[in-house]
Formats: C-alpha cells, sequence, structure tokens
C-alpha cells in the first residue's frame, strides 16, 4: 500500500483509514468469508469441468475396454494413498480451526471437524484393508471391515458439509464466543476422535452384525451399490444446500470438492467395479482430488494474507514514522512562527522600560511601543490560529483579500526589522488587483517569511547595497503573482531543487520549515511558489501566483 503526504507534512485520510481499517478488520482475511472474483468463479468452473470430463473417460473406458475388469494389485498402494489423504486433510481441518479461531464461527468449526474426521478415518481404513498390511487387515478386521470404513469415511464429509451449509444460513446466532474458541475446538477434536474410534471398534469387532457388502477381500456385494447411491444422494443434497447459501471463497471451493466426491461414488455406482481393477484405482484419483483441493486454496490463501499483513505492517510502521513527524513539524513550525513576535513583544517591553526609566518619561513613545507589544501579541495569537488551521483537516472559512493590504501589512510588520539592517524597501504595487478568496492570516504569513528570508540572506552582503523589492501584478488576467526579491548573494543551482522539502535548510542554524510551509499555504490557496537565483551575487527571488477565483479548500 503506498502513503502519499499532503503538501509534504499529513498522511492522506483514506489512506491511513484504509490501512488501519486492513488490519483492524480479521474477517477480511479469511478464505471463509471472502466473495469469490469473477477469476476464481471461472477456474473453479474449469475444474468441474475436467473433474466431469475424466468421469465420463473413465466411464466410457470403464464399460467398453476388455482390461477394465481385469485385477492389477499394486503393492503398497493403499497405505501410501491414505497417507497422502491423511496429511492433506490434517492440515486442511489445521487450517480450517486457524479461520475459525479468527470468526468464531460454529459453521466453520463443523467444516473443520468434517476434514479431521476423514483425516482420521484413512488410518483404520488403510489398517483394515486386506492385503495392505496383512492378507486380511489389521485391528482383527473381518472382509467387511474396510469396505464399512470407506462409507463411514464417505458418508461422514458430505454429512458434516450439510450442517456446515444450515448452520451458516443461520448466520451469527451460532458464533462462538472469543473465550471459548480453544475449548471449542479441543472438545470438537476429542469428539472425533472418539467418533472414529467408536465406527472403527464398530466395523472391526462388530463386523459381523453389518449387513455385506463384500463377497469377498476383492469383489463388492449388490448392497454395495445401494449404499453407494445413498451416498451419492447424500453429497448431491449437500452440493445444493452449499449452493444455496454461497457467499464465499470457500464455500466455491467446497462446492467443487462436493462435484469429484459425487463423480467418486457415482464411478463406483456406474461401475460395481472390484478392487484392483481400473475403475478402483480411477476412484482413488477421484479421492485424491477431494482431498487436495481445499488445502491448495487454503495454502495459496493463506500466502496471500502473509503477503497482505506484511505490507499492512510495513504500512503502519510507516504511518507511525509519519506521525512522529507530524507532530516534530507541528512542533518546530509554531517554534519557528512565533519566534519572531515573542522577540518583538520582548524588544518592545525592554524598550518601553527604557522610556519611562526616562526623566521625564516620554509618555507618547511609551504608549506607541505598549500598541506595539499588543499588536505582536495579537499577531502571536493569530500565529497559533493559522497553524492549527493549516495542520487540520476542517475546512477554513475564506474571506475576500486585497494582496496589496497584506503585502503593505507586512513590511509595516517587519518595518523596524528592515531598518535595523540597513535595508532599501521598494513596495511596487499595482493598482486594483482583483481581490483573491482565501485565509488573510496564513497569506501574510507567507509574505512575513519570505521577507525575512530575503533580510537573512542579505546579511553578508555591504551596507548600501541591500535592496528589497516587493511586487504585485496581474498574471495572465486569471491570477496574482507576489514577487519579492532580494539582492542577497543568491541561492546555489544545486539547492534549488529541493529548497521546499520540510527540514531542508540552507541556513547554518535553520529548521528547515518556513519555505516548506510556505509552499503548503500557497498550494492549499490553488496556487503555486516557485524559486530562481539572480545570478551570483544578484539576490534570489521568489514568488507566488493566486488565482483570482480560488477554489474552497
Amino acid at each position: 500500500m503506498a502513503y502519499r503526504w499532503i503538501d509534504g507534512f499529513l498522511p492522506a485520510d483514506a489512506e491511513t483509514t484504509l490501512a488501519v481499517r486492513e488490519v483492524s478488520n480479521e474477517s477480511e482475511f479469511v478464505l471463509a468469508t471472502q466473495p469469490p472474483t469473477p477469476a476464481q468463479r471461472r477456474l473453479a468452473l474449469a475444474v468441474v469441468a475436467a473433474v466431469f470430463a475424466v468421469f465420463g473417460v473413465a466411464v466410457a473406458i470403464g464399460l467398453t475396454a476388455p482390461f477394465a475388469r481385469t485385477q492389477v494389485q499394486i503393492d503398497g498402494f493403499v497405505p501410501a494413498l491414505t497417507a497422502i489423504f491423511f496429511v492433506n486433510d490434517l492440515i486442511t481441518a489445521t487450517l480450517l480451526f486457524g479461520q475459525f479461531s479468527i470468526i468464531r464461527s460454529s459453521a466453520l468449526l463443523l467444516l473443520a471437524d468434517g476434514y479431521l474426521f476423514t483425516a482420521m478415518m484413512t488410518i483404520p481404513f488403510a489398517l483394515t484393508f486386506p492385503g495392505a498390511f496383512s492378507p486380511t487387515g489389521l485391528l482383527h478386521a473381518g472382509v467387511q471391515s474396510s469396505a464399512w470404513i470407506y462409507n463411514f469415511w464417505h458418508y461422514g464429509f458430505p454429512i458434516a458439509a450439510i450442517v456446515y451449509a444450515i448452520l451458516k444460513g443461520a448466520g451469527r446466532a451460532n458464533n462462538v464466543s472469543r473465550g471459548s474458541t480453544r475449548s471449542a475446538i479441543s472438545g470438537s477434536v476429542v469428539t472425533v476422535i472418539g467418533l472414529v474410534c467408536g465406527l472403527t471398534w464398530l466395523a472391526t469387532a462388530g463386523h459381523e452384525f453389518l449387513p455385506s457388502l463384500m463377497k469377498d477381500a476383492v469383489n463388492p456385494s449388490p448392497l454395495a451399490r445401494m449404499v453407494t447411491s445413498l451416498n451419492t444422494f447424500t453429497c448431491v443434497l449437500a452440493l445444493v444446500l452449499v449452493n444455496s447459501r454461497r457467499r464465499s471463497v470457500l464455500d466455491l471451493w467446497l462446492m467443487v470438492v462436493l462435484c469429484a466426491w459425487i463423480m467418486e461414488l457415482a464411478l463406483l455406482d456406474v461401475l460395481l467395479f472390484s478392487r484392483f481393477t481400473f475403475g478402483f484405482y480411477v476412484g482413488r484419483g477421484f479421492s485424491l482430488i477431494t482431498s487436495v483441493i481445499v488445502l491448495v486454496v487454503l495454502l495459496g490463501e493463506n500466502s496471500r494474507l502473509y503477503a497482505r499483513l506484511a505490507r499492512s505492517n510495513v504500512s503502519l510502521q510507516h504511518e507511525r514514522t509519519h506521525k512522529l513527524m507530524n507532530l516534530r513539524a507541528m512542533a518546530a513550525s509554531i517554534a519557528h512562527e512565533v519566534k519572531q513576535p515573542l522577540q518583538a513583544i520582548a524588544l518592545n517591553g525592554g524598550a518601553g522600560l527604557d522610556l519611562l526609566g526616562k526623566t521625564p518619561p516620554d509618555l507618547d513613545e511609551v504608549r506607541a511601543t505598549l500598541n506595539d507589544v499588543i499588536s505582536e501579541s495579537h499577531r502571536a495569537s493569530q500565529i497559533f490560529d493559522n497553524i492549527c488551521g493549516l495542520f487540520g483537516s476542517a475546512e477554513q472559512e475564506q474571506e475576500p483579500i486585497d494582496v496589496n493590504e497584506i503585502a503593505l501589512g507586512a513590511l509595516g510588520i517587519l518595518r523596524e526589522e528592515l531598518k535595523e539592517n540597513g535595508i532599501i524597501t521598494r513596495a511596487e504595487l499595482t493598482s486594483e488587483l482583483p481581490l483573491v478568496m482565501g485565509h488573510k492570516g496564513q497569506l501574510q504569513e507567507v509574505i512575513l517569511n519570505l521577507i525575512r528570508n530575503a533580510i537573512e540572506a542579505m546579511d553578508a552582503v555591504e551596507d548600501g547595497r541591500r535592496t528589497l523589492r516587493v511586487r504585485t501584478e496581474n498574471h495572465d488576467r486569471d491570477a496574482i503573482v507576489v514577487a519579492i526579491e532580494d539582492s542577497g548573494p543568491g541561492i546555489a543551482p544545486e539547492s534549488l531543487d529541493g529548497i521546499f522539502e520540510p527540514f531542508v535548510t540552507t541556513k547554518a542554524h535553520g529548521r528547515g520549515l518556513g519555505l516548506a510551509i510556505c509552499r503548503m499555504i500557497v498550494q492549499r490557496h490553488e496556487g503555486q511558489l516557485s524559486v530562481s537565483s539572480l545570478g551570483k551575487k544578484s539576490g534570489a527571488l521568489f514568488k507566488f501566483t493566486l488565482p483570482i477565483k480560488s477554489a474552497a479548500y
């Protein structure tokens, strides 16, 4: 996220709000709440189309090709594949538990439990599968044990998806409180493990009480088709419910998983293949698709999440640094602006005391000096108002301004300082200039700053050669130009480009804020401030333009 500075000082409110919103609204980073983009929808549709195409080709081959019924047992196939299923589904469940801890949705907790259930069921399936670890299977398995565990496994996930869709439709009413998130995850994990152990016990120790799904170790019975058809119907029901409540990227890819799940069961339902035939291996391929899809999406989204969080963290660090700089700029600008009237108050106060000490005291001069003190105190108060308005975000009231009047006012304020420094002042003001709309105090501060800079620049010039010119004139009939020209040593070419940047100064004890504030004020009035050097030992020319009809700022 990029940050910009308003006139070199303040971070833009819109960008700051966006950065804060990105890190404060946690649900925006969660796959379960993000709406799918058109590109994600197209990708999901392409994956479903590919799954259907593979299904069609597999059915055609299974029904027509002679080799499709040939049994080819591959040693280690089932243990290796179930190990992949276990790892994939366990990681997916862990990631979903992590997302649940953020948004605390009961629906998401049930879906995570569904993936944990499928991961855990692969363990007894592999252990009881004939020929995987022993000829008849471990855990005292019977002929029916692995077949029933397979069906428990494949019924569990669509049932979890159905409950997920129902709870999702209920909205926030079923959300878990923040304090019980960890206990909810722990309780659900214990429940799933207990359910897996119970079903495993039923399929092994109680296999004699279950209907026969297998004629022998490799060939299914006719009942297997009925059980599989009901399983397929359960998956279709889950797909319809999830689609009716589809709102997020997770919902979209869950539908893709259910489509692959349906294709796997439909393949078994249509072909009723024996183990280790063509249909058996293709069916395991569909199982692999269902195990991988959501995991890949979650990992991809987590990578994007990490990148967004990293960018947000960097942006917030920059924002904090910028705020500290703003405070520094505010404090320095106040000190810079108020220093002049305070010095004038101190000098006039000292002069007043000297006048009172005379015998007899010159009361008229004392009165004039006190008026100067009052005037400078009012100007100091006005400076505070100007700075608060300058750094504030609220719109300021505008008034018609006579540029000649504020230029003469600035020269009047600095009259004694100009006289003490032996500077010849030439005011070349064009008469009958149009009025501009703006903030009178701020624009006068611009002229005061530019004149003070000119006074300081001419310290190195011999007396009698110090000349200050203040000009006003029309510019292209739609703007007014105010120019301050001095006879100082000029500005080095390498310093011209950055002279208006904050904290950049050419003075030995300068703060580097006066010209930056001047530019800020002029730009707030939709004008432009520029500088040019008149040549070596020929002085510098600062001028700013103000539109005659200035818009509100």
